[in-house]
């Protein structure tokens, strides 16, 4: 039961319900100018994110990773609530709109429909990879950039493989959707650390040089600092304790991993931080022009997993883990940081 919020443009005001509608209304007399249904709340499919408006489109995405839903974005007509392109975060080049554009920065992103073959047969279908969370759009580039949220089930060892395009983020064209590049924060996600926080856009002096530069608090812990024309990492620095990786490279884009904090089905495996919330979960970070400082409300917690088998039956929960969550080191849960982002 959340919802993230309405949006205002050309004298309407758009919102999504819980049950997967996209409602425009009219700001002065709130009477309803159209209202499209998009999903479907029997496989367990929501909408809980605030729309974005985009010149003449209402971008919304779903909810219900947990539920073994397959994530998309969808771009809305304003005049008419008509669906003007969906893309989906797992599957084929064709249901992702990846196509001649489609430029990824890393090797690891590049090749002929990653969303089938980096999972087990048919296991896409009920991936997750949802967009619940913000997009941020850049008018001069005419590039929107998402997050995708985590794959399904939360039990890693039904999943084999990097299980694109989950965890990750997107810039596409919102006229048309077309991806223009994709990195995965998390390939083969075994924390439930999703990848949907917001994406920061600033012009940076970086080495003495202005770049145009996407800064992203992530939830497995590092401040990111990529260049948003290519999505090449120009840095990635912990903000929190971390015991789960044990830093990202920057000429590969890979996270280097902590083999014994990787979860396993059937045995216990204690102290990962972050916890599945994340280093910062939904608490959206803010950057003053004044100060130049990124401030950032976000989360002290570490973990216990275990891993067990999950089920698909549609419309209920399909996670496969228990879990404890507990204050990270000091004790608290919550902190609030100021962080350089020129600088790390």
């Amino acid at each position: 039961m959340v919802n993230r919020g309405a949006a205002y443009a050309k004298g309407k005001i758009f919102y999504n319900t819980l049950d997967n509608h996209t409602v425009a209304v009219d700001a002065e007399s709130g009477q309803e100018v159209w209202n499209t249904r998009l999903g479907d709340i029997n496989r367990g499919e929501g909408m809980t994110m605030a729309p974005l408006i985009v010149k003449d489109k209402v971008l919304v995405g779903n909810s219900g990773g947990e539920f073994g839903v397959r994530g998309w974005l969808t771009a809305l007509d304003a005049n008419s609530g008509t669906i003007a392109w969906r893309a989906y975060s797992t599957g084929p080049d064709a249901d992702v709109l990846i196509g001649a554009d489609f430029k990824p920065f890393y090797p690891q992103n590049q090749g002929k429909d990653l969303g089938v073959s980096t999972w087990p047969p048919d296991a896409w279908k009920i991936g997750g990879g949802t967009v619940w969370g913000w997009i941020s759009y850049d008018p001069e580039l005419n590039l929107i950039f998402h997050g995708t949220a985590n794959p399904g089930p939360w039990n890693a060892e039904q999943r084999p493989g990097d299980n694109k395009w989950t965890a990750g983020i997107f810039t596409r064209n919102p006229d048309t959707g077309a991806a223009h590049w994709f990195y995965q924060w998390t390939p083969h996600d075994v924390h439930d650390y999703d990848g949907i926080n917001e994406n920061i856009l600033l012009d940076l002096p970086i080495h003495g040089q202005t770049r145009k530069v996407l800064v992203r608090p992530e939830r497995k812990g590092y401040l990111y600092v990529m260049d948003r024309t290519t999505g090449e990492v120009l840095s990635a620095t912990p903000f929190v304790h971390v015991t789960t990786s044990k830093g990202v490279d920057v000429k590969t884009g890979q996270l280097m991993l902590v083999e014994d904090k990787q979860t396993q089905l059937g045995k216990v495996v204690r102290d990962i931080c972050p916890a599945a919330p994340g280093a910062k979960d939904w608490q959206p970070a803010a950057f003053s022009p004044k100060t130049g400082l990124l401030y950032i409300p976000h989360n002290n917690l570490c973990m216990d997993f275990e891993g067990v088998v999950a089920n698909y039956i549609a419309g209920t929960p399909y996670a496969g883990a228990n879990r404890k969550m507990y204050a990270g080191p000091g004790g608290h849960r919550g902190e609030f940081t100021a962080w350089d982002p020129a600088t790390g």
